[in-house]
């Protein structure tokens, strides 16, 4: 089971690819994913006990000094947040939309966490930065009440951080659209 996940985002390939050997060298951390994103950026995502992931999460700072964008450790991070940064979410249906843009993949991964579990939501698809400029998005659905409440949550966790770029709630999506959402 996942007990935290931590990420590192980078500005420079190269140190991207010489971080994410060093927070796998500094402890026992499994890699969730590592590659390069739009525009020329390099994610490292972690997950492993929360101790080991902070620990990482240094390590790649620290090789990455002034080549790192953005970081985070997330301890008790929502099962939920996995299946959708991985495409791999249950959802099959559309109540109300909701949608928060971030300008940056762990501001917005932070955000998708606290939204989740802010209200009775269900996280969609968590976008992270490849095709779309190096920003990210998540898209949720459920009542519009907790749709609107976790929205809130996360556009707030993002807008902390300086890297909210919109978000929206949608009360009730067109049919059409929906086929493109899930």
């Amino acid at each position: 089971m996942i007990n935290a996940i931590g990420l590192v985002e980078f500005v420079s390939i190269a140190k991207g690819i010489e971080a994410a050997d060093a927070m796998l060298k500094q402890s026992r951390v499994e890699l969730l994913d590592a590659r390069p994103i739009c525009p020329g950026k390099y994610i490292v995502l972690i997950w492993g006990e929360v101790s080991a992931v902070y620990n990482s999460v240094q390590a790649g700072n620290f090789i990455g000094k002034e080549s790192v964008v953005d970081d985070f450790v997330i301890p008790n991070v929502h099962p939920s947040v996995i299946k959708a940064i991985s495409s791999a979410s249950d959802v099959r249906e559309l109540d109300a939309l909701g949608v928060v843009e971030s300008f940056s993949i762990a501001a917005l991964i932070v955000a998708a966490d606290s939204a989740v579990k802010a209200g009775e939501v269900d996280l969609i698809e968590i976008r992270v930065g490849t095709g779309i400029g190096g920003k990210s998005f998540v898209t949720l659905t459920g009542d519009v009440g907790d749709v609107t409440a976790s929205v809130n949550v996360g556009k707030e966790t993002c807008a902390e951080k300086g890297m909210l770029v919109e978000s929206v709630v949608i009360p009730s999506p067109h049919k059409d659209l929906t086929a493109h959402i899930l």
